[in-house]
């Protein structure tokens, strides 16, 4: 008997489904599974854990902090960038912050837990603690000495022509002082928490102040990656901390020096990338060859 056309299209498709969930469903994982299992490929497949006396302590492709209780530096190991990752390098929250260069005013609120930095600021601010944890010289353009964003917003008679009849430096409080007195002639305020200056019709105006033009403290020791779990450093961060790591450990720094090498990667395929180090690898080795005093 013939069946009704209907019927027969719902039966070829339920055949479809069950040969494609047959083979993609469990043929296809079951095979990447017994693929991984292959030596050479096992301990990748598994998360390139890596373990200390039989006890894992990370892996090799997600990084992780090298902090106390408090959220402060270990001054004997080589520090990580920064990580938007939930907490920070959290697996299950892998992300970045979703700001963008034109992120420089902070948001300061009446209640301070409800306030938000600028991706400006954040970076002042990093790289203000890094200045003062590794002894070099932490400023930035565009940053106060105090580790906020420099930025104003001037009011002008005309909106955005006209003389200027105030001028705020949104991103500084009380008991802050004004990071500079006077711009163009007039005082500069601090701002006051709850204020909108840009919604008050202040034009947003950086100020760049006297910082070198390439800073010593580099990119990545004050932005995080884009999925938060780059367990790398640029050379650059890492010979920048050489020195506090040696002292920290009563090691020579050239010895060190030459450990961060070992630890250094070169281009993916000799030109794409760039030269990058494994911060866990290279504590690691730090506590085998340096142990803490």
């Amino acid at each position: 008997m013939r069946l009704p056309a209907w019927l027969a299209q719902h039966l070829a498709a339920l055949r479809t489904l069950l040969v494609l969930t047959v083979l993609l469903g469990l043929a296809y994982p079951l095979a990447m599974v017994a693929i991984g299992q292959i030596p050479g490929l096992a301990s990748k497949a598994d998360g390139s854990l890596i373990t200390v006396d039989g006890r894992t302590v990370g892996s090799s492709l997600i990084g992780q902090s090298f902090t106390d209780a408090d959220g402060n530096p270990v001054p004997r190991y080589f520090q990580s960038r920064p990580s938007a990752a939930g907490d920070g390098y959290d697996p299950t929250s892998t992300s970045a912050s979703n700001l963008g260069p034109e992120s420089v005013v902070d948001t300061i609120a009446a209640n301070p837990d409800d306030s938000t930095q600028s991706l400006l600021t954040q970076v002042c601010a990093r790289s203000k603690a890094i200045g003062e944890l590794d002894s070099v010289d932490g400023r930035r353009p565009y940053c106060t000495p105090e580790g906020v964003g420099a930025v104003l917003a001037v009011f002008r008679a005309d909106g955005l022509t006209g003389r200027i009849t105030r001028v705020v430096s949104v991103n500084q409080v009380a008991p802050a002082i004004p990071f500079i007195d006077r711009y163009q002639g007039v005082q500069v305020e601090l701002a006051q928490p709850g204020h909108d200056y840009v919604a008050e019709g202040g034009i947003v105006t950086p100020v760049r102040g006297d910082a070198p033009a390439t800073p010593a403290v580099p990119a990545d020791a004050v932005t995080a990656s884009g999925s938060g779990l780059d367990p790398h450093i640029s050379p650059a961060y890492a010979d920048l901390q050489v020195a506090r790591v040696a002292r920290e450990r009563g090691a020579d720094p050239a010895a060190v020096r030459r450990l961060v090498s070992e630890h250094t990667t070169g281009r993916a395929l000799g030109f794409t990338g760039a030269p990058a180090v494994n911060v866990l690898d290279l504590n690691l080795a730090l506590d085998t060859q340096f142990p803490a005093r």
